[in-house]
């Protein structure tokens, strides 16, 4: 059994526009430099990772070109290209960064192509798999509004054949209903973990339509996930915190669409170790029931 097979029947798989992918995957965020911006500090170890995702069985990466900027996507091109026939490779649009990094709105249809654009050139792609776009009404999580402009620009360039499918990152219930009625949506892409849980009720929904929803931050982002229960069940499994957090996301719902992201080999080995992982009914209640923090 080759190492993709592998991973896909320990995670099982899901449908990701026309592919299907195994539900673990890898984020590529955090090859950047701190903050995710800038180059980072060992290259080649970047590389490395990559590299090593592939061999033990990813089939799915997820990056943008305002990582880095353009950095993440150069990295991914510099160790995956050419790339193999099964992988899928995820990208965002919808922001740009500051010469201070920060992260500033770029919405506009002509902003949207550049960004489509430069992932191109940077991944050395003809066409997108998917594209996200990204919500920043409100940068620091969803916020009602109309997207319209925004899907109707990317549902142009799909026409195009620049982008296969298109998704949404960083939205509400209703910006997804709305965009649908534009174009189809295969993927929705809103932080969810143990301890953000505020869209239960649209993972649900997406669920019983067989749509896609992946996690950003799945492991609590910048700050780690923190629980005694988290620990204790971790504890008495032989397992890490971490592995556990990624486990019951797994048993979560069947559309969820991991992609943890690391800079480490040894933390990427554990988090791809995680699909192996099956959580008893006592431990997924403790974690139901539990008060979370992420740091």
């Amino acid at each position: 059994m080759s190492s993709t097979s592998l991973l896909r029947d320990q995670a099982g798989a899901f449908k990701l526009g026309s592919r299907t992918v195994a539900r673990v995957g890898y984020g590529a965020m955090q090859l950047a430099g701190p903050g995710v911006f800038g180059p980072p500090k060992d290259r080649a170890a970047a590389v490395a990772v990559l590299r090593e995702a592939i061999a033990l069985g990813v089939d799915h990466i997820d990056t943008s070109d305002f990582y880095g900027p353009h950095v993440t996507n150069q990295i991914i091109r510099e160790a995956l290209h050419p790339y193999r026939d099964d992988l899928t490779i995820v990208t965002k649009v919808g922001a740009r960064r500051g010469e201070d990094a920060s992260w500033q709105p770029a919405q506009s249809a002509e902003a949207l192509t550049q960004q489509v654009h430069d992932n191109l050139r940077h991944l050395g792609l003809d066409a997108l798999d998917v594209v996200n776009l990204r919500s920043m009404l409100d940068v620091h999580g969803p916020a009602e509004g109309s997207l319209e402009p925004q899907v109707t620009a990317l549902a142009e360039l799909q026409r195009q054949g620049l982008i296969r499918h298109i998704g949404l990152s960083n939205v509400t219930a209703r910006q997804v209903a709305d965009a649908r009625k534009i174009v189809d949506i295969v993927c929705v892409q809103n932080q969810y973990n143990l301890a953000h849980r505020n869209d239960d009720a649209l993972l649900d929904q997406l669920a019983g339509e067989g749509v896609a929803f992946v996690p950003f931050f799945p492991l609590g982002g910048f700050s780690p996930l923190q629980s005694e229960t988290l620990s204790a069940v971790a504890a008495e499994l032989g397992a890490t915190s971490m592995q556990v957090a990624l486990a019951w996301l797994l048993q979560r719902s069947p559309n969820l669409v991991l992609i943890p992201g690391t800079s480490s080999l040894d933390h990427l080995r554990q988090n791809l170790q995680a699909a192996s992982l099956t959580l008893p009914a006592d431990a997924v209640r403790r974690l139901d029931a539990m008060t979370i923090t992420a740091g």
